[in-house]
């Protein structure tokens, strides 16, 4: 028994309680198991080359929040006012993939010489997988993958997306922030890199990308 005035030694119980879950939490990560928490239990965009003027690629991450439905579509709408021309998805298993085209507004010449007369205002992703087995489920999340452009000159554009559960349900990802504050469900915005030796995007440029999706 420690005398008065002692330091007794800590208990060890909670060590080994540290020590068992850093353990469990690798195995997870050994065995491939992918689960949405709580930080990341929104619909995201990013992209690792998504310089502004250029074309490069993206990523939708989405989780499943569902407690019992597994997320069996995916409606991305693309800001129509700051169109993208070219859109190329990268084929998933499980997965069909749709895009929707609008006219543009005003014509434009590719680099071949061609001429742009429409713009892909949506990728409509749908799960194809037998019964309860299809989508993404509860509890987990998956990526997206698209070839797009070209990138507005911009700091950033803002997308919409609409999730679809297996039980009927949706959530639709097109909430701007206010005062600061993160909505209940924010719209994906995609951060976008200046390009080398470009002059800063100007308010009106800003502006538009941030105006959200929409056709």
């Amino acid at each position: 028994m420690s005398q008065p005035g002692t330091n007794a030694a800590p208990p060890r119980r909670g060590r080994r309680r540290l020590v068992t879950s850093a353990a469990l939490t690798a195995g997870f990560l050994t065995a491939g198991v992918v689960f949405a928490g709580a930080a990341s239990a929104h619909v995201k965009v990013s992209g690792v080359d998504a310089v502004q003027g250029g074309s490069g690629v993206i990523t939708f991450r989405v989780p499943s929040e569902s407690d019992t439905a597994s997320t069996t579509g995916l409606l991305i709408t693309f800001p129509a006012a700051t169109p993208f021309t070219s859109v190329d998805v990268q084929p998933k298993a499980g997965w069909t993939a749709k895009m929707t085209k609008k006219p543009l507004p005003h014509p434009r010449t590719d680099d071949d010489g061609g001429t742009i007369t429409d713009y892909v205002a949506q990728v409509d992703f749908t799960a194809t997988g037998p019964g309860s087995g299809a989508g993404i489920p509860p509890g987990e999340f998956d990526m997206f993958n698209l070839s797009v452009g070209p990138f507005p000159k911009a700091p950033s554009m803002t997308f919409a997306a609409l999730q679809t559960y297996s039980d009927g349900s949706t959530v639709n990802w097109d909430e701007k922030s206010a005062n600061g504050a993160e909505p209940e469900h924010p719209a994906p915005v995609l951060e976008l890199t200046a390009a080398v030796g470009a002059q800063p995007a100007t308010a009106s440029q800003t502006v538009a990308s941030g105006s959200g999706a929409g056709g």
